[in-house]
């Protein structure tokens, strides 16, 4: 295969090891699942849990087992997968209604493609096999998150309840205008083609939040009436406060007068030191302009990524870019990573406090749809200037 890429930096019984990791991390969520969460409630951000996990075993199988030199696909060890698990040609709609493996069966599935994965690994490792399988180590990491995500949103108790990092009391660094470079390059290890490739861009002076807005900061806006005045909201995100009805940040509520927010299944007060999780793009662009500020651009926030006294990796952060591609983008094998999503959803960069290590580099772009509540998202602001 001659496709212009990074070559993976892992060898064979390395990647072999970090692919059994990942799935102890996903079998870890697995074994505190309630008994009547497999298929879960239906809703647009959430996937039935019995689909993703036979999702994530086909993935791996798909491209480190079946994927041939001239791009074809073999045949898979479990009659009729692709009907079932392959999320590009399965309407996420659907995926409550399909003949699904049952959890032990998925296992046996699991078992049997991670082994033949490590065999292969064993004997015919090699360059683009490396990346496949890398490919797929990441496809898991990102899944468990996703998992993690859905524990906190329908309130199960959590194999542990992960640390939320502090912040630093709010200051405010200040940028000269430079050059900053966007993307990533073949010297950074394994990217996405959403990176494709490393190109400069030149930035104004700016000021910028040297951490993401706090749960105490947020409460202010809240209290102020930021839910309740249209001054401040985008056309869109106005139209989505009205039509959900939207008074507070989810996992919210009031208790004898004081907000306290929802960890997975506790319930707790504000930190002050605490960064804002779960606003979407719309209540951050809100705040930021109650302030009379904004949300950084991508540029802005990687320029400031030099500064030691920038504090990032603590949350998902909101960048007022849409998600779009870099100049002369041209997707990768897994074609349906980056591209149906450009143009429509939001980037975040940084990482939150259930992402995998892999991800918190400032390169990485993440990308959810603007309305989204779910993640571990938060964010920061900058000059209106």
């Amino acid at each position: 295969m001659n496709r212009t890429r990074p070559v993976s930096g892992y060898s064979a019984n390395q990647l072999i090891d970090r692919l059994a990791e990942a799935r102890r991390r996903l079998r870890a969520l697995i074994d505190y699942l309630p008994a009547d969460g497999w298929l879960g409630p239906r809703a647009g951000h959430l996937n039935p849990p019995l689909w993703e996990y036979g999702h994530i075993v086909w993935f791996q199988e798909r491209w480190c087992l079946r994927e041939r030199p001239d791009g074809t696909c073999g045949p898979s060890l479990l009659s009729g997968a692709d009907a079932l698990y392959d999320s590009s040609s399965v309407p996420h709609d659907v995926r409550w209604d399909l003949p699904l493996l049952q959890p032990a069966a998925v296992d046996g599935y699991a078992d049997e493609v991670a082994a033949a994965v490590a065999a292969r690994l064993r004997s015919g490792f090699d360059t683009d096999l490396a990346y496949f399988a890398e490919l797929c180590l990441y496809h898991e990491l990102m899944h468990i998150e996703a998992w993690w995500m859905a524990f906190q949103d329908l309130g199960y108790a959590p194999p542990q309840h992960p640390d939320v990092v502090g912040t630093l009391p709010a200051q405010q660094l200040s940028l000269i205008a430079g050059e900053v470079e966007l993307g990533s390059g073949p010297d950074t290890g394994f990217i996405f083609d959403n990176e494709k490739w490393r190109h400069l861009v030149q930035v104004e002076a700016f000021d910028i939040d040297a951490s993401p807005v706090s749960e105490t900061a947020f409460a202010e806006f809240v209290d102020a009436g930021g839910y309740r005045r249209k001054a401040g909201w985008s056309e869109a995100g106005w139209a989505w406060r009205l039509a959900c009805d939207a008074c507070h940040p989810v996992y919210w509520r009031q208790e004898k007068g004081r907000w306290q927010v929802r960890r997975f299944d506790c319930w707790q007060p504000l930190g002050e030191a605490v960064p804002m999780l779960h606003v979407n793009r719309y209540e951050a662009e809100a705040f930021a302009a109650w302030l009379g500020r904004r949300l950084p651009s991508s540029a802005q926030w990687l320029r400031a990524t030099a500064r030691p006294e920038f504090q990032w990796g603590k949350a998902w952060e909101w960048l007022r870019d849409p998600f779009v591609p870099y100049p002369g983008f041209t997707p990768d094998p897994y074609r349906d990573y980056s591209q149906p999503w450009f143009h429509t959803h939001g980037e975040l960069r940084g990482g939150g406090p259930v992402t995998a290590a892999v991800f918190k580099r400032s390169g990485f772009r993440n990308f959810y749809l603007p309305d989204r509540r779910d993640p571990f998202a938060g964010f920061r602001t900058v000059n209106a200037d």
